[in-house]
Parts: structure tokens; C-alpha cells; sequence
């Protein structure tokens, strides 16, 4: 129809989501926040089930929570939204066809689109060893994981997990809490090197250690041995030693889940490029989440992902007018009793100042890096009250040199100094 000489389409225009997950569907919320009747909605996701929150599965491996509890959409809420929703292994889209702007799952379930969100995530990291495809080898990146440690956990003693960082460790932890004798295999000598430093890394294996877990620190696997069943039952070091185990978890990281988005033709480096509008270099598909690269950056933990989900938004509501920028993430471990917090570059270099406290019998450790008057990156241990001002001090490079010499002690410090 025409009005005053204006075109008006009153036809929904239809959006399809390629990704069931926390970033897409954090996208797809901000979309109906933003313009609720301006797409028609299809999700395809490859798990049976809504929207979770996959960083509280090990909230749910130790006990804490149950699967029913990370639940964010159930499928109820895609109905009541309006939202076409194709779950399950068989669900999973398996082409896209740009010219023809239509997506094709394994079953053959086809959909059209006028925009088209990837949002497929990032796959673990399957270490090259000999023997990973026994029975008893998983990665931890799922509820099928989850329920698999579970069972094994019921059925089993010995585990090993690989990798010492957050997620090795919140997965070991798990198994701890489950009853499971557990070893953590790690290839460097500091736990959460990417995020501590050596002396705060010390203090989280110690108390991880008074917890029941134990250690094999800057160790390198050199097979995994199984049965005549083809189940693990040791895995061998390179120094000739061996550890026995009846599970064995990888959890030394992921990659941007982006083949499907290769096939399709979609330009991608480690992952799909996208620009600050998180449009891929096809005009009519954008990509957020684990499965993107930002100005050459992937990502992994999911504060990033929830400020691209929004960016994102704003542009499939033709709003456009924010841009996505990469900010420092923080990094924080979800195990009970164990606060930490690291943000930015904690190491520093020869035109850095360190800045540390130590507090042995509270168990408090803290280092904050400086340059030119700016905060550069912080670690905290035992004592984690601060961690978002310091973040927010370091995002928004203030200059603290006003500060600065009681800045390690905090903001309550710093506001009762004034106070007095």
C-alpha cells in the first residue's frame, strides 16, 4: 500500500538464528525488545532443548544447581514470542544458500530469510593425543557432558581432567564434589596462566589441593590407553610415568565453530570476520558470539557476547547507530569458597609499574599494573571486592595519579581517606 507517496511494506520481514545458544538468543530478546513485531523468527539449535546458561553447567556438574535451574527459554517462551523453534540433532542447519537466501537442515527442514543470524558458537579443543577416541574421553561444553560425568561419576573413581584453566578446573572440582578422585594435567606450571600470575596461581593450587584435588603441573600426555573394550584406562607421560583413570575430561580450550559459514562462502579467518555492526562481508548475515572475529579477536567468556548481542539488535531493528568495541574481560572462577579476579594485561613490561599486597595469613593477594598513570590490569585473590571498580578504572582509563598510592587498597579505603 502507499502512503502520502510512501511505500509502506506491512509484511514482517523473517529473520532465522543459526544457533540456539546464550549469544543468539540474547540477540533475538534485545530484537523483540527493540522492534517486537518487526520479523517473523526461526531458531535452529542442535541440542533438544530452549536457551540455557551454558556457563552454569558446572554449577551443575558439583550439585549446586540442576539442569531445570540454567533453563533461561523454554520452549513454552519461543510460542509465546511467536518464535518457530527446530531443536534436536536432526534440527541442526546443515547449509546455507546465499543466493537463495534459504537455510537447510540435516532433515531437510528448509527456511527463508531476509537477515540471517550465525550464531554457532565455538567446538572444544581435542588434543592430537593417541587414543582420544576411546570410550571415557568427553569434553565438557554440554548438558550430554554434564550428564556423562555424572553417570561416570556414579559408576567410576579415577578422573583426569586436562587443562588447568577455568573450565578444567570447575570441571575438576565437580568430579571432586561427586566423589571422584581427580588429577588435573596441565602444561604449564602456573594454574590459570592466561588470567594469574605465579604467585596468585600458587595460592589457587594450594587451595584447590586442600580440597582433594590433586596435580601434574607443566606435564605433557603422550597417549591414553584403553582396554580390550576400547575404554581408557591410563594415560601415559612423556617422561615414561602413568596415571590411571576411568574418565577422562579435555578441557584446554575451543575454536569458533565456523565451518558451516566456510561452506557458505563467508570470509573467515580464525572466525567469521564481522565489522562494528557485527554484519558479516554479506550484507544480509550478521554473526555473534564464540563463532565471530572482532577486529581480530575471538572470545570466549560471555560479557563480551551479551554487548554484541545488543549492538547486533540495534542494527537488525534498524536503529544503527551503535558499533561493538572489545573491552578487557574479567575472568572469575565459579567455585565455591575461591574468589579471584583478573582483568587486562596483569604481567606488565619494563615500561610498567607493579603494585603489590600480600596478606599470607588471610589468604589475600592482590598486583595491579600501571603505566603512564593508567591502570593497566589487576589481579586479585582471596580479596575480590574491588574487581569491578578497578575494571572501570581501566576501561575507562582514568588517570589515577591522584590516587595512586592508595589505590591498592581499594575503593572503601580510598572514600574513607577522603571522608577523614
Amino acid at each position: 500500500m502507499t502512503v502520502n507517496n510512501i511505500k509502506v511494506d506491512r509484511m514482517k520481514r523473517r529473520l532465522v538464528v543459526i544457533g540456539n545458544g546464550m549469544a543468539g538468543m540474547r540477540t533475538v530478546e534485545e530484537v523483540l525488545s527493540a522492534a517486537p513485531d518487526k520479523y517473523d523468527i526461526t531458531v535452529f539449535g542442535a541440542e533438544p532443548y530452549g536457551n540455557y546458561n551454558r556457563i552454569m553447567l558446572s554449577s551443575v556438574l558439583c550439585g549446586d544447581k540442576t539442569i531445570e535451574d540454567i533453563v533461561m527459554n523454554d520452549r513454552q517462551w519461543y510460542a509465546d514470542n511467536g518464535i518457530s523453534l527446530h531443536a534436536g540433532a536432526d534440527k541442526a542447519v546443515v547449509r546455507i544458500e546465499r543466493r537463495a537466501r534459504k537455510v537447510y537442515a540435516l532433515d531437510g527442514t528448509c527456511a527463508e530469510y531476509d537477515r540471517l543470524l550465525i550464531a554457532t558458537g565455538s567446538k572444544p579443543v581435542i588434543a592430537p593425543i593417541p587414543g582420544n577416541d576411546l570410550e571415557g574421553v568427553i569434553s565438557f561444553r554440554d548438558i550430554l557432558d554434564v550428564n556423562k560425568m555424572l553417570a561416570y561419576s556414579r559408576q567410576h573413581k579415577k578422573a583426569v581432567v586436562l587443562g588447568g584453566g577455568l573450565l578444567g578446573l570447575e570441571a575438576a572440582n565437580g568430579l571432586v564434589l561427586r566423589g571422584m578422585d581427580v588429577t588435573v594435567i596441565h602444561n604449564s606450571e602456573v594454574l590459570l596462566n592466561r588470567q594469574m600470575d605465579r604467585k596468585a596461581g600458587k595460592m589457587l593450587q594450594t587451595a584447590l589441593e586442600q580440597r582433594g584435588l590433586k596435580f601434574r603441573m607443566a606435564a605433557t600426555s603422550q597417549c591414553l590407553m584403553g582396554d580390550e573394550k576400547g575404554h581408557i584406562t591410563a594415560v601415559r607421560f612423556e617422561d615414561g610415568s602413568e596415571l590411571e583413570c576411568d574418565l577422562f575430561v579435555m578441557a584446554i580450550g575451543v575454536r569458533p565453530n565456523i565451518s558451516l559459514a566456510q561452506e557458505a562462502g563467508l570470509y573467515c579467518e580464525r572466525g567469521i570476520v564481522v565489522n562494528d555492526t557485527l554484519q558479516s562481508y554479506d550484507p544480509a548475515i550478521y554473526a555473534v558470539g564464540e563463532c565471530i572475529q572482532h577486529r581480530g579477536d575471538t572470545f570466549g567468556l560471555v560479557a563480551p557476547l551479551f554487548e554484541q548481542a545488543k549492538v547486533c539488535a540495534n542494527h537488525l531493528s534498524a536503529h544503527g547507530v551503535a558499533e561493538y568495541s572489545t573491552l578487557p574481560a574479567a575472568t572469575k572462577l565459579k567455585v565455591t569458597g575461591i574468589n579471584l579476579f583478573s582483568v587486562g594485561d596483569f604481567l606488565g613490561d619494563e615500561s610498567c609499574e607493579a603494585v603489590h599486597f600480600t596478606d599470607p595469613s588471610m589468604g589475600i593477594y592482590k598486583k595491579l599494573i600501571i603505566r603512564d598513570n593508567k591502570l593497566m590490569g589487576a589481579v586479585l585473590y582471596g580479596d575480590t571486592a574491588d574487581g569491578m571498580w578497578y575494571q572501570e578504572l581501566l576501561e575507562k582509563k582514568k588517570n589515577i595519579s591522584d590516587i595512586r598510592d592508595v589505590l591498592i587498597f581499594g575503593q572503601a579505603y580510598l572514600t574513607a581517606a577522603e571522608a577523614a
